[in-house]
């Protein structure tokens, strides 16, 4: 259970914010708030089983611990790139086969590559537990789209996004420290490490902050 809920939890936090989540706004304006989660749900099902098997299969040649510390670097990462944000690039606008295909392969192309997969594959490579992670996984994709369908039909957007997209990160970067500080066991590589990544992280959150104040109307 650990796995399933760190694993929904992360990716949670993770699309907060996050292209998917926009284009779950999206579609919502204009299609049917189940269809749209119903092709958010086979999309979320089939990206994120290819995510979490690749994950999984990393453990068999790389050492548990390593791999482990590199996913809680990734989790900072993730916050980071919470922070950044980002934009649709007219996925919103594409037609397929009607409403439901339309979702369905949209949200699938959007995935490839996209945080929340990365995040799926650091997680099955931390648990090694593939069915948990993944169905964790997609329900957080869940989730977090059902929470951007009703901000942004119900609501209006009236919550500002740029508070739900800080706090968001916070918790995640928070997420990565406690997992490098559970996965190094040398207290002076430790301390140095922590120092390294606070200070990349520190100079990564002043710049993107500032990039963000500089395209604000």
């Amino acid at each position: 259970m650990e796995a399933f809920w760190s694993s929904a939890i992360l990716v949670v936090l993770a699309e907060m914010g996050d292209k998917t989540q926009l284009l779950g706004m999206a579609f919502a304006t204009r299609y049917k708030a189940m269809t749209v989660l119903a092709g958010v749900l086979v999309a979320t099902l089939l990206n994120h089983l290819l995510a979490v098997a690749l994950g999984d299969y990393l453990t068999a040649f790389i050492p548990m611990e390593t791999i482990q510390l590199v996913a809680a670097i990734s989790f900072i990462f993730f916050g980071l790139w919470t922070v950044r944000g980002d934009e649709l690039e007219g996925e919103d606008k594409k037609q397929y086969f009607g409403p439901f295909m339309t979702v369905t392969i949209a949200f699938f192309m959007a995935e490839m590559g996209d945080k929340t997969q990365l995040a799926s594959i650091a997680l099955a490579a931390k648990y090694h537990n593939l069915i948990p992670v993944w169905m964790g996984t997609t329900t957080g994709m869940m989730i977090s789209n059902i929470i951007g369908i009703f901000v942004g039909v119900v609501l209006g957007k009236k919550i500002p996004e740029r508070i739900v997209k800080y706090i968001s990160a916070g918790i995640f970067i928070l997420f990565g420290y406690a997992g490098i500080i559970a996965s190094v066991h040398d207290q002076t590589m430790l301390y140095g490490l922590l120092a390294g990544v606070s200070v990349i992280t520190a100079a990564a959150l002043y710049f993107l902050t500032r990039e963000t104040k500089t395209k604000s109307p």
